[in-house]
């Protein structure tokens, strides 16, 4: 009989200031054929989300499980290669069938305590710790880890339910509130009403960052609002040849990066940082757009946008938004931005107060186009009309500049033929 031959599924370094990440979701399960190349899981991290492939054919072996934290270097699977994991899978069924053999010869012996004492042998210490305290029968109880193992939750489930039928709807609401806290995730109420889960990486990267915004810089906010109806017009009517020379529409987007580069280029100041005693003055525009996600908001930076056209933009920025929502942005993607657009008028929100995005000094909000009543020369018209929001660290941007600023952007967007248009 040859020896089984396994590579070991180590989780890559994905960054220099990354050192763990989540197991998010297991494309293939264990015991199935993998394929060279083929995706494995989805590692998701504080920054980015990215697919771990197979480095070679063979069986899959996991040993880590869906939502589990992994540090980098970990192993957390192995691949059988093709030939070795038919031994295996015999072997395991052969040694499972002696052991519920063993056991139902004692159950047939009349002594059922022994039976527990078979099962009790494969208790963790934490497992173990709960059945001594709670006096818990390891035989009664289900277990649904790997091969049938009992888990800690199955432990505490057991411990939960077990005086419910005495316990009126209050108590019981009142056991499920003072279990929530041990160690191990809270089993969910049965009644819906809780549902306990870990955040994830990225989630909780996003709330570090919004609160270290909020404590590190002076954060004001000024409005203005844009007529879109030039704008629109400008749009609809090179649609049809844009879309025919370029293979994508055009959208909305590149008009504002273009008006925002003119802007920061007449407020250089807004396209720049603080960096200790420092003000760092970007002569580039590396202009981030927030892109929303399923695992949370991402940030993937357009680089070098004053030198790209149209068509160059709107790609880019599609780009961006596919491999966002398919997790498979780079950590390069996202670093290094000098200001930051959120358009959190897709969604539907007419004005909002964005946070600056560090440590930049300034995001610009867009919303959504809705048809207002303004005045126009004396009359009163109804047109699309567009609130515009800037945040800025008012630590090194003056009143007077972030007004100025948004006034610019204000008349590329009003004025679309001032733009640099190359379509």
């Amino acid at each position: 009989m040859t020896c089984a031959m396994s590579v070991q599924v180590k989780i890559p370094a994905v960054g220099e200031s990354i050192s763990s990440g989540v197991v998010s979701v297991w494309h293939k399960k264990s015991g199935e054929q993998v394929k060279k190349g083929e995706p494995l899981f989805t590692l998701e991290t504080d920054k980015v989300s990215t697919e771990i492939v197979a480095e070679t054919d063979g069986v899959l072996r996991t040993k880590a499980a869906e939502g589990q934290e992994v540090k980098i270097g970990e192993v957390v699977a192995e691949i059988e290669e093709s030939g070795t994991a038919g031994e295996a899978a015999p072997a395991k069924k052969e040694k499972g069938a002696a052991e519920q053999a063993s056991v139902a010869a004692v159950v047939d012996r009349g002594q059922p305590e022994s039976a527990s004492s078979s099962v009790d042998n494969t208790l963790s210490p934490a497992v173990r710790r709960i059945v001594d305290e709670e006096k818990l029968d390891p035989g009664k109880i289900s277990g649904t880890g790997k091969g049938g193992r009992i888990t800690k939750g199955d432990a505490l489930a057991v411990t939960q339910n077990r005086g419910a039928p005495q316990r009126t709807d209050t108590d019981a609401r009142t056991a499920t509130e003072v279990a929530g806290p041990v160690g191990a995730p809270a089993p969910a109420a049965q009644d819906g009403r809780v549902v306990r889960k870990k955040m994830s990486p990225l989630r909780r990267k996003i709330a570090q960052q919004l609160v270290m915004a909020q404590h590190t810089a002076a954060i004001l906010t000024t409005f203005n609002e844009c007529d879109m109806s030039e704008v629109q017009a400008l749009r609809a009517h090179a649609q049809e040849q844009f879309t025919k020379k370029n293979g994508l529409k055009l959208g909305f987007m590149s008009f504002f990066v273009k008006a925002t580069v003119a802007a920061l280029k007449a407020v250089p100041p807004i396209n720049g940082r603080i960096e200790g005693d420092y003000f760092i003055q970007n002569n580039f525009y590396d202009i981030g757009v927030a892109v929303g996600t399923e695992r949370g908001l991402v940030v993937p930076v357009v680089r070098d946008a004053d030198k790209k056209s149209f068509a160059e933009l709107e790609r880019d920025i599609a780009d961006y938004a596919k491999k966002a929502r398919e997790g498979k942005l780079k950590i390069e993607e996202l670093q290094g931005g000098s200001f930051t657009i959120s358009n959190g008028g897709v969604y539907g929100s007419l004005l909002s107060t964005p946070i600056l995005n560090p440590p930049q000094s300034g995001i610009l909000g867009m919303h959504k186009i809705m048809e207002r009543p303004i005045a126009v020369n004396g009359a009163v018209v109804v047109r699309p009309m567009m609130y515009l929001a800037l945040s800025y660290d008012h630590r090194i941007i003056d009143g007077k500049e972030a007004v100025t600023f948004l006034i610019k952007v204000k008349e590329g967007i009003e004025n679309p033929k001032t733009l640099p248009i190359d379509f």
